[in-house]
């Protein structure tokens, strides 16, 4: 009797042991979720900004224009440039005002009316010399990219073309520079990293990562052509800094 319970005992014992490798067998079949990927909890919503370019007044960029530090052209329209939603063009209608205060041709308030075609009357010149304009965008804004466009009725290069952000109105402190292509510091704002371009009907897309700030100042120094400067339109896309974060 007593070698039958062993018996018993040893079977008992042998069914479990398969039971449970054929548990474990089952289990690795199963595929392996690997490692999770981190959820950004509070990435906002992106979508393209509302630019809309004006029509191109030249179809190809010309290749005899030296200068030093040129950015080759892409050959291709720009990629569209991805925000918060919400984002719009604050700096439309917004007060601006330049270290020239009698412009040969125009008059200031063009920069931010929404005209950003290249046609005469479109656009505002300012003297020779370094000048700069600035936009009061009236309240602090969490800016995302900001858009000038300076003259593209023919392909010209502009020099020292220094885009800077602050929430003060001086630019003494709290200034920000977004963008800086003097390669000599003959602005006096020190020598910049970025390249010198050709102006085309896209205009040049400065990006700003979300920086808060009030006013949007923008200088030059020149262009290819002639020793004048030019402003066909600024656009600041952005939202109210009051607003909460997407």
């Amino acid at each position: 009797m007593k070698s039958l319970y062993i018996k018993l005992a040893l079977a008992a014992a042998l069914i479990i042991a398969a039971g449970i490798g054929i548990h474990q067998f089952t289990r690795n079949l199963q595929p392996h979720p690997g490692p999770q990927s981190p959820v950004a909890n509070n990435t906002p919503d992106l979508a393209p900004i509302p630019l809309e370019l004006p029509k191109p007044m030249f179809t190809s960029t010309p290749q005899d224009i030296t200068v030093a530090n040129l950015r080759k052209h892409l050959g291709r329209p720009r990629p569209p440039f991805l925000a918060p939603l919400g984002v719009t063009n604050v700096a439309l209608g917004k007060p601006i005002y330049s270290t020239d205060d009698a412009p040969i041709i125009g008059e200031i308030q063009m920069i931010t009316d929404g005209d950003k075609e290249a046609a005469d009357g479109s656009y505002v010149e300012l003297g020779p010399g370094l000048q700069s304009v600035t936009i009061d965008l009236e309240a602090d804004h969490r800016i995302y990219a900001i858009v000038v466009w300076h003259y593209h009725k023919q392909p010209r290069v502009y020099f020292d073309v220094i885009c800077q952000v602050s929430r003060d109105q001086d630019f003494i402190e709290g200034v920000t520079t977004l963008f800086n292509n003097d390669a000599d510091n003959s602005a006096g704002l020190g020598i910049g990293p970025d390249q010198h371009y050709v102006e085309t009907n896209e205009g040049e897309l400065i990006p700003a990562n979300g920086i808060t700030a009030r006013y949007v100042r923008l200088s030059s120094n020149g262009n290819t052509q002639n020793d004048l400067n030019h402003y066909i339109e600024i656009e600041v896309y952005a939202l109210p800094a009051d607003q909460p974060q997407p």
